[in-house]
């Protein structure tokens, strides 16, 4: 839930849908279906713009292709004008091409509800006091250390490439894609890192890897990551040794120290991962030439639902969500947290490779390859393996 600071009231409706929808969708309905139903003062973009109202929280959830949620909307109007906008609310009766019923839940008073928290925190403040140490003397070291070890990170020579102070002195290297990835790893105590910072091998790097004995790509898990991986490839050649990827779709800057080191330590040759690459990234592979498929993948195709026209997901953790309704477990993959793949038992269609671009998943494995799919999904056919 998000307010606004100066919010009096929280208007909380609830939002059911004989359907499809996206949060856009509910947004643009509740301006556009309340537009000139209010007087002129109630317009809610003039009020959002001026502050009176605050941003509009919309949570979903997706069963058996129907959609319902809780849609929240902080004001600092009055009781009256708050109760006004809510009855408007109710009125919406269409969201994109589904029926919709929208009911106000409740209009609670924020401020009240802010002075209990107070007190309730107070009490536990005030308990904390008196029961707090000293904090431990190794807190205070790594504290400290911390703070030293981020501030080693410097620019290498005149390049602008943002890098750790053993890059020159180390025998291997670790080449990642921005600054804030250099700070994350020289946290974790990680200083042989160098940043590309954008666009472009600077030729001061084809140098600094010239006398290396291992030189390993750390890249964010989504396309950036692969074009760079294949950026670095074409210009550094065979002194590029290995690729690691954060999982797929985070960044290296946001990756905790435990995961940093789970994906550093399971680097591929970057042979294998160019060529895996730029298969992904070229034209569909006919059925008669031979496919490299990785083993993962092969590990993850023997998740196949058995009845056609099912669908599981590949989780991070390794585990395999329930097998549903095509439609419904694409529709569910932005509300799934840590999906790696999608396993299919269904024909390739050009409609179907639509909601999978639109729904962000990148790898998929399906029974056979009969439609060329989106760029950026790489898909594995098992009749291929």
């Amino acid at each position: 839930m998000k307010e606004s600071g100066n919010a009096k009231y929280m208007i909380r409706v609830s939002v059911k849908l004989d359907g499809q929808a996206r949060r856009k969708d509910i947004i643009g309905a509740i301006f556009g279906q309340t537009e000139g139903l209010m007087p002129e003062a109630l317009d809610l973009r003039k009020l959002q713009r001026s502050g009176r109202i605050g941003h509009i929280d919309v949570n979903l959830d997706s069963n058996k292709g129907k959609v319902s949620g809780v849609i929240e909307i902080p004001s600092s109007l009055e009781n009256v004008e708050s109760a006004i906008i809510g009855a408007a609310l109710e009125t919406i009766e269409r969201i994109g091409p589904a029926a919709s019923q929208l009911k106000v839940l409740e209009i609670s008073n924020i401020r009240s509800s802010k002075r209990t928290s107070m007190v309730d925190r107070a009490k536990d403040i005030l308990l904390d006091i008196v029961k707090q140490r000293d904090t431990e003397a190794d807190n205070l070291i790594d504290e400290v250390r911390s703070v030293l070890t981020t501030s080693e990170v410097t620019t290498y020579k005149d390049t602008g490439m943002t890098c750790g102070p053993n890059i020159e002195s180390s025998d291997s290297l670790i080449i990642v894609e921005g600054r804030n990835d250099v700070l994350n790893l020289a946290s974790c105590g990680i200083k042989n890192v160098i940043a590309v910072m954008g666009a472009g091998i600077d030729d001061a790097l084809v140098e600094l890897v010239e006398n290396k004995s291992m030189v390993k790509a750390f890249l964010d898990g989504d396309r950036g990551g692969r074009m760079i991986a294949l950026e670095l490839s074409g210009v550094l050649g065979n002194k590029l040794t290995h690729i690691a990827f954060a999982p797929e779709s985070r960044e290296v800057e946001h990756l905790e120290k435990k995961v940093i080191g789970k994906h550093l330590g399971q680097a591929e040759e970057a042979k294998r991962v160019i060529t895996r690459i730029e298969k992904s990234e070229g034209e569909v592979t006919s059925t008669s030439e031979k496919i490299e498929i990785p083993d993962e993948v092969k590990e993850w195709a023997g998740n196949m639902p058995k009845k056609a026209n099912q669908a599981v997901f590949i989780l991070e953790d390794g585990s395999v969500s329930d097998a549903d309704g095509v439609k419904d477990t694409i529709a569910q993959a932005g509300e799934t947290e840590g999906v790696q793949a999608l396993v299919i038992k269904t024909k390739a269609t050009t409609s179907l490779w639509e909601m999978v671009a639109e729904s962000g998943i990148n790898i998929v494995i399906v029974p056979k390859m009969d439609v060329k799919a989106p760029e950026d999904v790489t898909v594995y056919a098992t009749s291929d393996f």
